[in-house]
């Protein structure tokens, strides 16, 4: 009878807590196509401006949402997303370095969504190499990362 318990319990809870669609098995897609993409690599900004934000994301059945961080590089490490290398500042030590990360709800439904948003520069940020990172997520839970190298003076 125990046994009989613990699997209706363990098939309950697995149905509760599942949203996982088993058709869904593609991460979405962050693209430029269509749209003059922004930030780019080795793109350089200004302290006090804003970087606008715009990149397409898409999926085959459902998004679900975005995140965008931003970190500084004075250690020079690398996320690999990109082929593309900028030319690095030399290695420093972070004394004020500008931090930014917030997650961005996608309207339900949507395969294609177009991200447009100004994320503030900081003016008392230090100058230097920055990460842009870009994760889109979608309603399965599959993610997508881009890591776009920019410069802040």
């Amino acid at each position: 009878m125990k046994t009989k318990v613990f699997m209706f319990a363990l098939l309950c809870a697995l149905a509760a807590c599942s949203s996982f669609n088993d058709n869904d098995t593609t991460p979405p897609i962050i693209t430029d196509e269509g749209v003059a993409a922004c930030p780019s690599d080795c793109q350089v900004f200004k302290r006090g401006n804003v970087i606008p934000f715009q990149y397409v994301f898409t999926d085959d059945v459902e998004l679900g949402n975005f995140n965008i961080e931003v970190h500084n590089n004075f250690d020079h490490h690398t996320h690999t997303t990109s082929a593309v290398e900028c030319k690095a500042d030399t290695i420093k030590t972070p004394m004020q370095p500008w931090v930014y990360n917030s997650d961005f709800d996608i309207p339900h439904g949507l395969k294609t969504y177009t991200a447009i948003l100004n994320i503030d520069i900081p003016t008392d940020a230090d100058a230097g190499d920055y990460h842009f990172m870009i994760r889109v997520t979608d309603k399965a839970g599959w993610q997508e990362i881009r890591s776009v190298a920019i410069r802040v003076e």
